[in-house]
């Protein structure tokens, strides 16, 4: 299966030069964590909604006043729509990526491939499975700069879950 039969072409884009302020209210509108950021149709980088936390409140920025291409991730992993969907699979899996970007071969933006497309619409289950496993797993634990809970010879095992459904 090819790529375009899976993406959606429905995707929300803001220009670089947006204020963060202008970004999260698209975010907000159109209910989604990431924006791609086109110059005409030329994709030229990503925000996320974690971009915004970590890159503006966290470092106290002025989100009225800071641009969009000032915090924006500028080296996007793309594929291309006329691609198998293993291809995409494979470059989520090892990128750890929940969202691509789909282009066409004259490199304009044409729709997105997320990890719920590929759970919905692929029937290679282990495919599937190998990729929301891939994605899920911890970046490099080298690179993390919290404390482990435990010993890193042990991992912890999720509980329970203890949720219970509300009684009417």
């Amino acid at each position: 299966m090819r790529i375009h039969a899976l993406m959606s072409q429905y995707i929300e884009v803001i220009h670089p030069d947006a204020s963060i302020t202008e970004a999260a209210r698209t975010m907000r509108r159109a209910d989604v964590g990431p924006l791609l950021l086109c110059d005409g149709e030329r994709l030229v980088g990503i925000l996320t909604d974690r971009d915004i936390t970590v890159r503006v409140v966290a470092a106290e920025a002025e989100p009225q006043t800071t641009r969009v291409r000032d915090v924006m991730t500028s080296d996007v992993v793309y594929c291309f729509e006329d691609q198998e969907v293993q291809t995409a699979a494979r470059l989520m899996a090892r990128r750890q990526l929940r969202r691509l970007p789909v282009l066409n071969r004259e490199q304009h933006l044409v729709g997105i491939i997320s990890l719920a497309d590929l759970a919905l619409y692929v029937a290679d289950d282990a495919l599937v499975s190998t990729v929301l496993k891939e994605v899920s797993e911890p970046a490099d634990s080298s690179a993390r700069k919290v404390a482990p809970l435990s010993s890193p010879a042990k991992r912890r095992r999720r509980p329970k879950s203890t949720l219970r459904q509300g009684s009417g």
